[in-house]
Order: C-alpha cells, then structure tokens, then sequence
C-alpha cells in the first residue's frame, strides 16, 4: 500500500527533515505516526499526499512511484487519498453537504450520485440531520466530522490525519477516533500524526515513532513512549 525505500528530505534553508526512511505499510493497517514536534512527523505525512517531495529516495502509494506524477496529475492522486487536518479547512459560505459535495462536483461526478454519496458519507459520521448547516453553526467535533466526510466521499484506499483531534476535548476526541476505526474496518488504511498519548495507549495500534526525522520505533500493537 505504502513504501518509502531510502527517503531524504532537505529543506532549502538545510534543515533536514528525514533521513533516510524506509518503511512499509500493508493494505487495511491503522498506523499511529509520534514523535515530538520537529521530529519529521510533518514532512513524512506531507509527502505522501505530494505537498512536498523528497530530496532522495522513492515513495509508492498502492504501487505506483510518486516521482512518476506529473504535477498536473497530483489531483488524481489525491482523489484515491483522503486527507484530514487539524484546522478542519471548510469552506465557510458553503453547507455541510455543499462543503462535501464539493469534492465530487471537482470530478465533474452526476447529481444523483452526488446526494448519494454525500448522505452516506454524513450517515457514516452521524451528521445527516445537520446537512443544511454552514461550519459555524456547528461545534469543533462536527465541524471535524464534516471533514472526515469530505476526505472518505470518494472511497480513498488512504485515509491520512493530521493531528485530527488537536483542537478538541476529550470526549470529543474519542468520537472522532471511533469514526476513523470504523472507517479502516471498512478497509480503508488510515495513518494518523497525533501527539495524543491516551488514544495512542488506549487503542493498541500500530506505532512508528519518529525521532531526528529517523523511525525510532515501529511496533505492531505500540504504546506512546515505549510503555509495556
């Protein structure tokens, strides 16, 4: 699903932000990405969906080199990745499901499948009753519900989150965590950058640590801070 074989990435003020990473990520794994700020969580996760390109080495998403894109196919690409953030990024003069649907009109998708889609995809957050509203009607939970949605409407095999729950209380934080594990028992992989130690501890999931911009730890059922 996912391969780095040797990955460099050096900023231009020299700054280096990985190196030299080689990891491998099967079809269907829920990946935890730690590390303290400035480790190279950022830049790992940016480069997957091709925001930045590394200096060395390659990237494969689903077999097929990132290198290989063009820049005028990178939508394409991300069409097949969803990507959620931590600031959730609606577009404020749009509903929720305008917010959604956006996603599909892009790719010039029919009306029909449009609606179709866009309400199960809301279903699949528990959101359908609050399709006619705009974000700031809606809590910092929902808004980020909204945004799990638009980043799922187009079935991705990777779901990328980016400290999805930064922003938000706990128990608000474990709602979203229960929508992304339902989502990857559907079958999508989902990788998430988070800095939340309880999640992390609590769910027992795959952990790659990242230290230096090095993966310091990789551990099939892995704890924050390498707790037993």
């Amino acid at each position: 699903m996912i391969q780095m074989q040797d990955v460099w990435k050096t900023y231009p003020n020299g700054v280096m932000a990985i190196n030299g990473m080689t990891i491998h990520i099967d079809s269907g794994e829920f990946v935890y990405i730690v590390g303290s700020s400035g480790a190279g969580k950022s830049s790992f996760i940016k480069m997957l969906y091709r925001e930045e390109k590394p200096t060395r080495g390659e990237i494969f998403i689903d077999d097929k080199k990132l290198a290989d894109y063009k820049e005028r196919h990178i939508p394409y690409l991300r069409r097949n990745m969803g990507v959620v953030f931590q600031d959730f990024k609606l577009l404020p003069g749009l509903t929720v499901f305008e917010n959604i649907a956006f996603a599909l009109e892009v790719i010039e998708e029919k009306k029909d499948e449009i609606k179709r889609r866009v309400m199960q995809v809301l279903d699949i957050v528990r959101l359908k009753n609050k399709a006619r509203f705009y974000p700031h009607e809606l809590s910092g939970g929902e808004q980020q519900r909204v945004a799990i949605a638009r980043a799922i409407v187009n079935n991705p095999s990777v779901l990328i989150a980016d400290e999805p729950t930064g922003n938000l209380d706990p128990d608000t934080s474990w709602e979203i965590m229960h929508i992304l594990e339902e989502i990857n028992d559907r079958g999508t992989t989902v990788l998430m950058a988070t800095h939340n130690r309880e999640i992390v501890n609590s769910m027992r999931k795959r952990v790659i640590a990242i230290e230096g911009g090095r993966i310091a730890r990789d551990e099939v059922r892995g704890t924050y801070n390498n707790e037993s």
